[in-house]
């Protein structure tokens, strides 16, 4: 029988990745996007305050019960936190895209890099791996990197000025530390442009991510 992903998406960069991605980690998976661009200028001009966007993200996780969700996936780092706040108003289960690579990172060194483009995500991203840190017994070093000149390149429609400004952020963080997270979902193809010898020293979301939503649903994670 057909099992069905629900994806709560807050940009459609996200959209077809990670389409792609539930296909090939859960071949037989039925995936339904929602996506609300709206909220991460909203959490841009009020300061990151997800407040103000809580019920209207209960809301989507509610949708996605409503049509069939075996599973949610939150895709945003951004409104990660929610995750907790929703998962009482619904009968499935709620996976937040950076949650497993997090538990990954707090094991792999003491020292972590944590970057991002938008500083609504590098707080949220800040607050998990603290948190998974001290649940791990590991006084871990967090240091931040933001790359906000990227996001403007993006937004501007650069996408290649994004990725070369966000590539040049990543080497540099990558010197200073043990292991670097990347706080959005969406950076994770710059990765690959990455000297292939330092490429396992970066963590990504989507794929360990991916592979959690599975084991959700297998019912064994």
């Amino acid at each position: 029988m057909s099992r069905k992903l629900a994806i709560i998406h807050t940009t459609p960069v996200t959209v077809d990745s990670l389409k792609a991605l539930a296909r090939e980690t859960i071949r037989d998976a039925e995936i339904v996007n929602f996506v609300d661009d709206s909220i991460l200028p909203q959490l841009a001009a009020n300061g990151g305050n997800v407040a103000e966007v809580e019920e209207r993200w209960i809301h989507y996780a509610k949708f996605a019960e409503q049509v069939g969700a075996d599973c949610i996936l939150n895709a945003c780092s951004s409104v990660g936190e929610l995750v907790a706040k929703a998962q009482p108003h619904v009968g499935v289960p709620i996976v937040r895209i950076d949650e497993a690579m997090a538990e990954e990172a707090v094991g792999r060194g003491r020292r972590i890099g944590v970057a991002a483009t938008v500083p609504t995500t590098l707080e949220p991203t800040l607050r998990l791996l603290r948190a998974k840190a001290a649940a791990a017994g590991n006084d871990a070093e967090f240091v931040p990197a933001l790359a906000d000149s990227a996001y403007r390149l993006l937004m501007a429609g650069d996408k290649d000025g994004h990725d070369r400004v966000l590539a040049e952020t990543l080497l540099e963080l990558g010197d200073q530390v043990d292991v670097v997270v990347l706080a959005q979902a969406s950076m994770a193809r710059v990765v690959e442009t990455l000297p292939e010898a330092v490429r396992p020293k970066y963590l990504s979301s989507p794929r360990l991510g991916m592979e959690r939503v599975k084991r959700v649903m297998e019912g064994s994670g």
